[in-house]
């Protein structure tokens, strides 16, 4: 399947301790119940589970018979230890869920956003991704620490006002009418405007994201071509030799001149590519969401 199709990712706001974005990240069944309303259930009684059981043992011992007795003790020894097992994931499922509405507004799931948000958040999604797997990126040739804290922090920006921009989407489409009545329209237009205005400013965010990530990209490309050239460049006085002595003097020195003329472009245009990349990433963040 195309990545590009695929929903967003769960977004978790950067700021948050790092111990609490695992934990909320691990569980994203309990975030969606926790964006439900959902409650645990705590009307269950355990005293119920021992009925039986202890049933089993009073007969036993009333009537005499050890076989009842030790069934009923094995049967809530059984019972005993199923119940602790369900009580302990019971708990933690109770945290997990009381650690997600605490934070309701520290994390953007795919079911916040109606399917256009969608596509714009997995869109920026793509572009960070190209970028953190750049290999300009993680040998340090752009400002990698500057990706690190800015591009998370870009896509939580970026996400919060997706979310409220699909909230405000769904209230105003049960707000305004189908069919607005004769001389109601540019009194119901503003508003329409103004959800218009959001999407488009965030979609131009995206794409300055995009940007940024095609000209890492094109740096990448540029940086792989230049990686085999300086591989190739240590073994230069081979090929001249090898020119030297099978190639007429003239022409010898014609193909010298264009080795070193072809390493001197490669490394020429890796500067201005990797110089492209920065100066798009110094757009980026010259016009902070923030």
């Amino acid at each position: 399947m195309d990545p590009r199709a695929l929903p967003p990712r769960l977004v978790i706001d950067p700021s948050l301790p790092p111990e609490i974005s695992v934990e909320l990240r691990s569980t994203p069944h309990i975030l969606r119940k926790a964006r439900s309303g959902a409650r645990m259930d705590t009307t269950k009684n355990p005293a119920v589970l021992f009925i039986l059981p202890g049933f089993l043992a009073m007969l036993g011992l009333m009537t005499g018979m050890e076989g009842l007795l030790i069934a009923g003790m094995g049967v809530g020894l059984i019972v005993l230890i199923r119940w602790m097992a369900m009580d302990s994931t019971y708990r933690s499922t109770r945290r997990k869920l009381s650690l997600a509405q605490v934070h309701a507004n520290y994390y953007v799931i795919p079911e916040d956003l109606d399917y256009p948000c969608q596509m714009l958040l997995r869109r920026a999604q793509n572009a960070v991704d190209a970028i953190m797997a750049s290999r300009v990126h993680k040998d340090g040739l752009i400002d990698s620490i500057e990706n690190q804290v800015s591009l998370p922090e870009e896509i939580w920006q970026i996400a919060q006002r997706l979310r409220r921009l699909s909230s405000m989407h769904s209230e105003h489409g049960k707000l305004v009418p189908r069919e607005l009545p004769p001389g109601l329209e540019d009194a119901f237009k503003p508003y329409s405007s103004a959800l218009d205005a959001a999407w488009t400013s965030l979609s131009r965010r995206v794409r300055h994201l995009e940007k940024y990530a095609k000209q890492v990209i094109k740096a990448d490309r540029v940086y792989h071509a230049h990686r085999r050239l300086e591989a190739l460049a240590a073994k230069t006085p081979e090929y001249q030799q090898l020119i030297a002595d099978t190639v007429r003097d003239d022409l010898a020195h014609q193909r010298i001149r264009e080795l070193a003329d072809q390493a001197a472009h490669v490394r020429k245009l890796f500067e201005e590519s990797i110089l492209q990349a920065r100066q798009a990433a110094g757009e980026l963040i010259r016009s902070p969401l923030t």
